[in-house]
Parts: structure tokens; sequence; C-alpha cells
């Protein structure tokens, strides 16, 4: 289901994301990269997209693969990033050999996953011992809910419940012309966590960054808009 889409909305989404003013990763994606280790030999993106965390992650040291399920956003990825591998790979089924990476980051693809646990165990084969995975997702509380205006002081509502299996997401946002259909799956916190000490992981750093620490909309000050961690594979 979430291939499907995120193939049907590539090239908006190339548009979405290189867009400062779009996106809230201009904003958020500092408190992430500050979880990451020091780069080492390799390191995995899986959900990829246009590149773009790619990119800042070469930037930042790192020898880079990416996979992605759209051809579209691989070759998006390609043209813009020279210096990488990017493969066009089902993160459920990674062709990569074991134990092959230092460093597995997952941003904002998790939830758009179909099959979340079996990626998170590819995660884990693909890592070697004393390696990293890294994540950032929607956070569970925020999916579950939304503001009944963009007041400040705004209430935070839950309709229905956040307890649960998970739940199929879906929100159109049109800014300055560009209109941008986001899907996915909304888990709770035992959705991803448990699924990591399944994988095998320990969780070394949990963050919930706010609109206080980066960004303008004060009503994330009150309720994170992300949640990010790092765990490791002992």
């Amino acid at each position: 289901m979430s291939r499907e889409h995120w193939e049907r909305e590539s090239s908006n989404w190339a548009v979405w994301a290189r867009r400062p003013d779009f996106d809230a990763y201009w904003t958020y994606s500092q408190a992430f990269f500050e979880l990451l280790p020091s780069p080492g030999r390799r390191t995995l993106e899986v959900g990829c997209g246009e590149g773009r965390v790619s990119r800042d992650l070469v930037k930042r040291g790192h020898r880079v693969t990416g996979v992605d399920v759209s051809q579209t956003l691989i070759r998006l990825a390609k043209d813009a990033d020279e210096q990488s591998s990017y493969i066009r790979a089902d993160a459920a089924a990674l062709p990569l050999a074991s134990e092959s990476f230092d460093l597995v980051v997952f941003y904002n693809s998790l939830m758009d996953i179909d099959d979340m646990e079996l990626s998170v165990h590819e995660a884990a084969r693909v890592l070697r011992h004393g390696g990293a995975m890294c994540a950032c997702v929607t956070h569970p509380i925020a999916d579950a809910g939304r503001y009944e205006s963009e007041d400040s002081d705004a209430r935070f509502i839950i309709e229905g419940t956040y307890l649960g299996e998970r739940r199929w997401f879906a929100s159109n946002i049109e800014r300055d012309g560009t209109r941008m259909n986001f899907a996915g799956w909304a888990y709770p916190l035992e959705g991803y966590f448990g699924t990591l000490e399944r994988a095998g992981f320990v969780i070394q750093a949990v963050r919930e960054p706010s609109s206080g620490e980066a960004g303008d909309d004060k009503r994330w000050s009150r309720i994170p808009l992300f949640l990010m961690w790092r765990a490791v594979k002992p």
C-alpha cells in the first residue's frame, strides 16, 4: 500500500522535500544528526527518498548507500549525489550482505514501510555487532490526534484510541500551489520499541524535540511532532 502511494507522490515529494519553507526537516533534522555516532566505514539509509538525508550524511563524513522502493525517487537521488550508491530495494528484503554496515538510518521512513517488523530485522542483519540504528518517526501521540486550531493554546484532541494495532494515516497539505498527499502507518510507542526488542536492539538514546527547540509553531512545544532514537546491536 505505501509502496504504490509513494511512487505516485514521488514528483510532488521531490519538490516538497527540497523546499525549506515547506517541510519540518529543515528545523528538526539537527536534533537527529546529533544522535548519530561518528562516521564508520559504511552507512545505510533505508527509505532514502530523493536523497536529502543521504546528502547531509555525506556532508558529515559518511560513506552512504541509500535504498528506496520508488524508482523515481532513486533516480532523483542519484542525479543529486554522485558520491553515494543508490539502490531500488524493499526494506524488508535488502540485497546487502550481513554485518556490512556500521550505521543504519531510517529518517521518517519506518512509518511508510508496509512490513516494519521485517524491515527492522533486516536492519539488524546488515549491521555489524556494535553498530547503531538511528531513526526518526512522526511521534505516535501526534499521529493519534490533532490540534483543534492553529492557535498556540489550542487543545490537542485524540479521537478514538491511541492504543491497539497500527492504523493507516493520510493527510493532504497544499502550500504555494504544491499539493502533497502524505500517507503511511501510525503505531503506538510499543509498536516501535517492541519491534526493536524482538530484533535484538538495545535503546541508547531517545529524543522528542519540540518546536521550542527547533521551529516557530509553538503548539509543538507542548506535544512533540517527532520521536527519534539511537539503538545498538549488541
